[in-house]
């Protein structure tokens, strides 16, 4: 039988210990986190470009005016406190006093720091904590503490906590409210796979989560300062074992994706649609991110697309060397590439397709891509704005000289552009889709048949019955 889970004081309040995952871009809205925070759980705004609004409550387009990148980040971030700050004070009031408000910043989020600084000043008393992943955020306990809220990192290991716990947390010890587990395989969105995980071998989360555990009793963390277990979590009653584990301590809980089908998500009816029909292994751990780690997706044509455009693509030298001994004679203009012969073949194949353009690669590579598609990266590389701190598709950074130095990469995509158009009602088939691995359950769970859509309550009620 299904022991169930017991409330906690979080924020100075009873709350029940299961999270609402801060899911980025306007997804993990003002209406999502005040509901789930009015169940009497923990509602996670999303502080990553968030939404704001007019006078009348109308949505504000999101347009950059600046005539350089470093102007156009400026309106960016002003874009970002000014949303995040909205939707912050719209879900405390949604809450009506109940559950608590948090708030999620990716600290690769171009601005970062300056964002959740300028979000934390104009909140007092409506933030209880912030989560914080996508990097290791050593700042992220300083700035908590200077605005007397808890934080939360994100880690996908205990060897990165205790490398931040020992640079820089420890010295905020008392602001930290719990550490989140979130599975490099299994979450949604941006995952903190290192090089020596496969990608293709999901590991068994317990005995990760018990070494976390571990690396935090090493620092003299209590175990009442909970584990948050993020990605994979659909019934509670698979995790029953979890519960009350003195090999684990204090335990709660993160939803990520099946908040999404629900009346208060603020994503399309198409992409809610969507996920009813999902089977298994439709969901792509990828690294077509421009921000260098993987994520998790639906598989739409749009990843499609861009694990083809990886296909069409040829290693190559600038001198006859090895096996490169043939010059290649498509795609490019000007400039001797020195190819293998087979390398040679294909790519002549692919310009017969109409992938006629080469486009280098930070790796010494040519990715053949049709007209479109190469005025299509063009533009959007030229538009960026830095909504990354470091940025593969547009070798920006927002510090410094504005460059990392490093060729642009084509294999990837203006994340920017592609949530805010998911979000905002553009073509579903054309821009990223964030989900979990187990998206496919929505499919499989009778809670959702015959078009079932529950309200926020209605789902928390039924997490916290183990269904």
């Amino acid at each position: 039988m299904f022991k169930g889970l017991k409330p906690i004081v979080y924020g100075g309040r009873e709350v029940w210990p299961i999270i609402e995952g801060g899911k980025g871009v306007a997804v993990s809205n003002h209406m999502s986190s005040g509901a789930w925070a009015a169940a009497g759980g923990i509602g996670t705004v999303s502080a990553v470009n968030a939404d704001s609004y007019d006078i009348d409550g109308n949505l504000i387009p999101q347009i950059y005016h600046g005539r350089t990148r470093p102007l156009r980040h400026e309106e960016l971030v002003a874009y970002a406190i000014e949303g995040a700050v909205q939707q912050v004070r719209r879900a405390f009031e949604v809450a009506g006093g109940k559950g608590a408000i948090n708030i999620n910043v990716l600290w690769e989020m171009g601005g970062a720091q300056r964002v959740l600084q300028g979000v934390l000043e104009r909140t007092k008393g409506m933030v209880a904590g912030v989560t914080c992943g996508a990097g290791m955020p050593y700042k992220l306990s300083e700035i908590a503490a200077q605005h007397n809220v808890s934080y939360l990192p994100i880690v996908s290991s205990g060897r990165a906590f205790r490398a931040l716990w020992k640079r820089a947390y420890s010295k905020a010890a008392e602001w930290l409210a719990a550490v989140v587990y979130e599975d490099p395989w299994l979450a949604g969105g941006h995952n903190g796979l290192s090089n020596a995980e496969d990608p293709t071998k999901p590991e068994d989360p317990y005995p990760r989560v018990k070494a976390l555990r571990e690396t935090m009793r090493e620092g003299g963390i209590s175990d009442e300062v909970p584990i948050v277990m993020a990605g994979g979590v659909w019934y509670l009653r698979d995790w029953d074992h979890w519960i009350d584990n003195p090999e684990l301590g204090a335990i709660a809980f993160q939803f990520g994706t099946r908040p999404l089908l629900t009346q208060e998500s603020p994503i399309p009816q198409a992409w809610k649609d969507k996920l009813m029909t999902l089977e298994e292994g439709d969901i792509l751990l990828h690294r077509f991110s421009p921000t260098g780690f993987y994520s998790s997706a639906i598989r739409n044509p749009f990843l499609r697309s861009l694990e083809a455009r990886s296909e069409r693509q040829i290693a190559f030298s600038m001198e006859e060397a090895g096996d490169h001994t043939h010059q290649l004679d498509v795609g490019v203009k000007g400039r001797a590439y020195w190819v293998t012969r087979n390398d040679l073949l294909r790519a002549r194949e692919w310009v017969m397709q109409g992938y006629t353009n080469a486009l280098k690669t930070p790796d010494n590579t040519l990715v053949f891509v049709g007209d479109e598609e190469r005025a299509e990266i063009r533009k959007d590389q030229a538009d960026c704005m830095g909504c990354l701190s470091h940025c593969g598709f547009s070798a920006w950074k927002d510090h410094d000289d504005f460059s990392t130095g490093r060729l642009a990469d084509p294999r990837s995509f203006c994340i920017q552009k592609s949530l805010q158009e998911a979000v905002h009602g553009g073509d579903i088939d054309k821009n990223l889709l964030f989900a979990g691995h187990g998206a496919y359950r929505f499919k499989q769970d009778p809670f959702y048949s015959n078009g079932f859509v529950p309200t926020v309550k209605q789902l928390v009620d039924r997490i916290l019955t183990g269904d």
